[in-house]
Order: C-alpha cells, then sequence, then structure tokens
C-alpha cells in the first residue's frame, strides 16, 4: 500500500513538474523573442543601421558617429518605452478581467485610459505643464511630470471607481460592465473634447496627436518613472497571485478561503488605474495591449496567475514592440503612431470575444 501512495506521489510531482515546465518554457521563449526584435528594432527605421554598428554603439565605439546617436537617442529610448508599457498595460489588463470577472476588462475597454487621457489633458491646457514643440517626434512635451501624472491618475481613478460600484452595487453582468465602460469612454472623450474648445490651435493638433499613442515621444526621465511604477505595481500584483487565483473560483468560493475580496478587487483596480494612467500621461492612449495579451497567454498556458501575469507581461512588451517597430517601416518614411496599429490588431479580437460570449 506504501508503495503504492508512493509511486502515485512521484507521478503526481513528475506531472506539476511538466506543466510548471512548460509554463516556464513559454516564458523564457517570449523573453528571447523580446531580444531578438530589439535588436530587429534598432536596425530598421528612416535610417537602416547595420548589426556591426549597433554593437559598436553599444559598447560605446562609435561615440559621436550618426548611428549611435540616432541609437543611444531615438531608438534604445522607444525600445525601452514600449517594452515597460507593454508590460504595464498587459497584467493591468489581466488583473482587471480577474477582478471584475469580465473577459473583456482592460484599460481601454473599460474606459479608463480615455479617463487618463482627459486628465492629462486638462493638465497641459489649464495648467500649462506642456511645452508646444516643432519636430516631427514629439509635438506635445511634458515639462511637469508630477502635475500631469497626478491629472492623468485621478481621471483614470474616476473611471476607476464608477465602474467598480456599479459592478459591485447594480450587480452588473459581465456585458452590462463593458457597455458601462464604453459610456465612461463617450463620456471622458466628450470632455478631452471641451477641453480642445478652449486650447488654441496649436494645441488642439498637439492634443490629437500626443492622444494618438506614440512611444517615440519618451525621455529616459519618462522611463524611469513608468519603470518604477510598472515595477513596484508587478510586485503588488504578485504578491496577490494566490488571492486572484481564489477569486477565479467565485465570490463565495474565494471568502471561504480567508480572502477579501472587496479589498482586493478594489486595490488591484487602483493600482492598474495608476499603471494605465502613467502610461497615458507619457505615451498617449495605446489601446488593446491590456486585451489582446492575457487572451493569448490563457489560450496557451491556462488560468493559474502565478504564470499568467507575468507571462501576459512579456506577451504585451513583445506585442507593443513589434507593433511600435512596424509603426516606423509600414509608410515609409513616415512613421505612424502605434496606437493605430494595435487597434487594428485589437479591435478584430474584441469583436470575435463578444461574438464568443454570445454563442
Amino acid at each position: 500500500m506504501n508503495s503504492v501512495v508512493s509511486k502515485n506521489s512521484a507521478s503526481a510531482k513528475i506531472n506539476y513538474s511538466k506543466y510548471t515546465q512548460r509554463k516556464t518554457n513559454f516564458g523564457l521563449g517570449l523573453l528571447i523573442l523580446i531580444i531578438l526584435c530589439s535588436v530587429w528594432a534598432v536596425s530598421v527605421g528612416p535610417i537602416h543601421i547595420g548589426v556591426k554598428d549597433i554593437i559598436k554603439s553599444i559598447f560605446g565605439k562609435a561615440a559621436g558617429s550618426e548611428s549611435s546617436l540616432v541609437i543611444i537617442n531615438m531608438r534604445l529610448p522607444a525600445i525601452v518605452a514600449a517594452i515597460v508599457a507593454g508590460f504595464g498595460l498587459a497584467i493591468s489588463g489581466a488583473v482587471m478581467q480577474i477582478v471584475l470577472r469580465n473577459p473583456l476588462g482592460s484599460p481601454f475597454t473599460l474606459g479608463i485610459s480615455q479617463g487618463a487621457a482627459f486628465g492629462a489633458a486638462v493638465s497641459i491646457v489649464f495648467l500649462g505643464t506642456g511645452v508646444i514643440q516643432s519636430n516631427f517626434g514629439d509635438a506635445v512635451v511634458v515639462n511637469n511630470l508630477t502635475v500631469t501624472t497626478i491629472g492623468s491618475f485621478l481621471g483614470a481613478l474616476a473611471g476607476t471607481i464608477t465602474i467598480v460600484m456599479l459592478a459591485k452595487w447594480r450587480d452588473l453582468s459581465p456585458e452590462a460592465v463593458i457597455l458601462a465602460g464604453i459610456a465612461m469612454s463617450s463620456l471622458f472623450n466628450a470632455g478631452t473634447m471641451l477641453v480642445e474648445c478652449f486650447a488654441t490651435d496649436t494645441e488642439v493638433a498637439s492634443i490629437v496627436f500626443w492622444l494618438f499613442g506614440d512611444v517615440t515621444r519618451a525621455s529616459w526621465g519618462q522611463i524611469n518613472i513608468m519603470s518604477g511604477v510598472v515595477l513596484t505595481g508587478f510586485i503588488y500584483f504578485m504578491l496577490n497571485r494566490w488571492n486572484y487565483n481564489a477569486l477565479e473560483s467565485g465570490e463565495e468560493t474565494a471568502k471561504g478561503l480567508g480572502v477579501n475580496t472587496e479589498t482586493t478587487r478594489i486595490v488591484g483596480m487602483i493600482v492598474s488605474s495608476l499603471i494605465a494612467a502613467v502610461t497615458v500621461s507619457f505615451l498617449g492612449i495605446i489601446g488593446f495591449i491590456g486585451l489582446l495579451a492575457p487572451h493569448i497567454t490563457r489560450r496557451i498556458i491556462g488560468n493559474d496567475n502565478r504564470f499568467l501575469l507575468p507571462v501576459s507581461g512579456l506577451m504585451g512588451a513583445l506585442i507593443l514592440l513589434v507593433s511600435s517597430t512596424l509603426s516606423r517601416i509600414l509608410i515609409h518614411p513616415a512613421i505612424l503612431p502605434v496606437g493605430i496599429i494595435t487597434s487594428f490588431l485589437g479591435a478584430p479580437l474584441f469583436l470575435y470575444i463578444l461574438a464568443r460570449r454570445r454563442r
């Protein structure tokens, strides 16, 4: 009898090891793809840079050369910004889907990104936190990061509180929560247009361009702030990974396991909103990353949040990095806002999920 139990235990350990190893290998594969795509992103664009020049620039052996200036001052910041923002938006979307128990949840589909954009636009026009520039790569430069980020966060928080209150007090269905998000998006978009009525022609054109979403405008200082916020949020999410696993099993099950469901839900939404707010305040609206990445990842590795959260982040980083690179080469020599590319990718998936839920 003991030998049978021992064999079953050993078999279970082997199966569990294979289970975790498969998910870990997929995450490592994504990491390798991100590195390879980063090299590709450095080399392509209006100015083609060979691998040899890239290596020289990275190790400081081509200081002052045209290729080195392009890599250090333009392409590396855009690449790092795409990776950080994609990672942050993806984990935010994954957490929102978990705490709201809604597969269509993300900062973009729930109107939170639009709320952040409204808050940032208010700070730029009325509080003077934006400076208008004429170079093609940056129409609006944020010169007061603190005020703009606070304004952006307050806008995102307003959308978050509304969604959470409706979901909790009115016991809305997942579809109704998305409809509420669409209503919030329309409201914040209307607010942004109202702000534009009080702006100059140059400010209006700059805000419209800024709202498209573009990773090329990020400076190293902004990237450092985004990285700090995303890393802090990711650590918090991973500390609560078991609570999120419990929530996947239902409200009553989670409470039975000792999870404070209300606190877990509200704090998770607030942290997700902060990540979205900081990203939008620096890069503009980048849609559907928070929807695309978690769904693709779930299809491949399942719902275990110990693996889903970090791997979704890597998937989001890869998607945004590839999208930002394509935006530079699809209509050469023009550069498309990356938000256009991600919307073309995400909108069909959004419709597919709606149709699948209906069936």
